[in-house]
C-alpha cells in the first residue's frame, strides 16, 4: 500500500544528471524561473479554494462523477488494477488521500457555479505545505513530467556545450528580469523568498543560454522544410459536415441525396430531423485503420457511409488543406518535433530520467 506519508518537493528525485540529484522542487522553480508557473499556479489555488467554498457551504459532491474521473486517469496511465495505481503512486510518493483529493478539487473548481476568487498568494511567499500540494497537484495533472522534461533538456545542452557565451547569457539575465518585473538589486530578495541564492540563478541562467543557443542549431529552415513535407499528410487538415443516421438505409438515401439530387447536407439532415455538424481534424488525428478513406479524397467529396456506435455516419469534405510553413500551429508542430527528436537523443547521453522510477519501502 501507498506509504501514509506525502510527497515532499525537497525529496522526490525526478532526474539526476552526473552525480548530481534533481529533486521534484528543482524542476517546479525552474519553470517559475522561465516564467512558465504563474498560470498553473494560479489555476491550482482556484481549485484549493473551490473546495474550500464547497466544504463551506456543506454541498453534497458527486461521488460517481469523481470516481469517474478518476477511472478515466487510471485508463489513461494504463493503470488497470488497484495494485497497479497503488505501485503508480508508491514511485511518485503519493498517498491514496492524495490521489483522491487531487479529483475531488477538480470536481469542486468545475462545478461551483459561483464565482472562485482565490486569495492572492505568490508561489515565492509560500508556505512549503502549500507548494509541497502544489507539486502533487503537478505530479497527477502530469505537469511534472513536461517541467522535468524541460529541466532534462536544459541540463543537457549545457553539458553538451563546450564553451559559455557571456553575451547569451547575460541576455537570459535581462529576459528573466523583465519578465519577473524585478530590478538587479531586488533578486537577493526575490531569491531568498525562493529559498535559493546566487548559484542556483546563476546555473539556470548558464542552462537557458546553453538550451537558446542549441535551440537555433536545429530549427533552421532546413531542417524545418524537411520536417514539412515528412508531415505533409500528417498534418493535412479536414474541414467536414457529418450527419448521423440511424440505420444503414437511412444513410444510403441521405448519399442518394447529396450525390445524385445535388441537396446540400443540411438540407438533408433537416429534412430527416437527423443530427448535424461541422467537424475540423487533422489526418494523425483520424484512427489509422480509418485514415485511407481520407488519401485521395477532394474538395466535395461525400464519403461512403460507416458505422458509428448504434448508428452510422456520413461524412462530406468541405476542404482538405494542406500544411502550410507560414501557419503557426504548423511551425509549432514542426519546431516541437524537431526540438524533441534532438534533445531526446542528446538527453540520452547526459540525463537519467527517475520520476516514477521505483523506490524501495521505506
Amino acid at each position: 500500500m501507498p506509504s501514509t506519508k506525502s510527497v515532499s518537493y525537497d525529496n522526490l528525485i525526478v532526474c539526476a544528471c552526473g552525480a548530481h540529484e534533481y529533486m521534484a522542487r528543482g524542476a517546479v522553480d525552474a519553470a517559475l524561473f522561465r516564467g512558465e508557473l504563474d498560470s498553473k499556479w494560479k489555476q491550482f489555488l482556484r481549485c484549493m479554494e473551490a473546495k474550500k467554498r464547497a466544504d463551506e457551504l456543506d454541498l453534497d459532491l458527486d461521488d460517481s462523477a469523481i470516481a469517474t474521473a478518476a477511472e478515466a486517469f487510471r485508463y489513461e496511465h494504463d493503470l488497470i488494477t488497484a495494485e497497479e495505481t497503488e505501485a503508480w503512486l508508491v514511485t511518485r510518493r503519493l498517498t491514496l488521500d492524495d490521489f483522491s483529493d487531487y479529483f475531488t478539487r477538480q470536481y469542486c473548481a468545475s462545478t461551483l457555479n459561483e464565482k472562485i476568487v482565490p486569495e492572492e498568494v505568490e508561489y515565492t511567499s509560500a508556505s512549503s505545505e502549500l507548494r509541497q500540494l502544489f507539486v502533487t497537484e503537478l505530479i497527477l495533472s502530469g505537469e511534472l513530467d513536461r517541467m522535468t522534461t524541460e529541466l532534462i533538456w536544459r541540463l543537457a545542452a549545457r553539458c553538451a556545450a563546450k564553451d559559455s557565451d557571456p553575451d547569451a547569457i547575460a541576455g537570459e539575465e535581462r529576459k528573466f528580469f523583465d519578465r519577473n518585473e524585478v530590478e538587479s538589486a531586488q533578486l537577493s530578495n526575490w531569491l531568498k523568498r525562493l529559498g535559493r541564492d546566487s548559484q542556483w540563478f546563476n546555473e539556470m541562467v548558464v542552462m537557458e543560454a546553453a538550451y537558446r543557443q542549441r535551440c537555433d542549431t536545429v530549427l533552421v529552415p532546413q531542417a524545418r522544410q524537411r520536417e514539412l513535407v515528412m508531415l505533409r499528410l500528417p498534418l493535412t487538415r479536414f474541414e467536414t459536415e457529418v450527419i448521423e443516421l440511424e440505420s444503414r438505409d437511412a444513410a444510403k438515401e441521405a448519399l442518394f441525396c447529396v450525390r445524385e439530387d445535388g441537396m446540400s447536407m443540411e438540407e438533408v439532415a433537416m429534412e430527416g430531423r437527423y443530427p448535424y455538424r461541422r467537424a475540423d481534424f487533422l489526418m494523425e488525428e483520424i484512427p489509422v485503420d480509418a485514415q485511407q478513406r481520407f488519401l485521395s479524397v477532394s474538395a466535395g467529396d461525400v464519403l461512403e457511409p460507416v458505422v458509428r456506435g448504434d448508428g452510422f455516419e456520413l461524412c462530406r469534405i468541405v476542404k482538405k488543406i494542406e500544411p502550410q510553413p507560414e501557419d503557426p500551429s504548423v511551425r509549432l508542430r514542426i519546431e516541437q518535433r524537431l526540438l524533441d527528436r534532438h534533445f531526446s537523443e542528446l538527453a540520452s547521453k547526459y540525463v537519467q530520467w527517475r520520476l516514477g522510477v521505483s523506490i524501495s519501502a521505506e
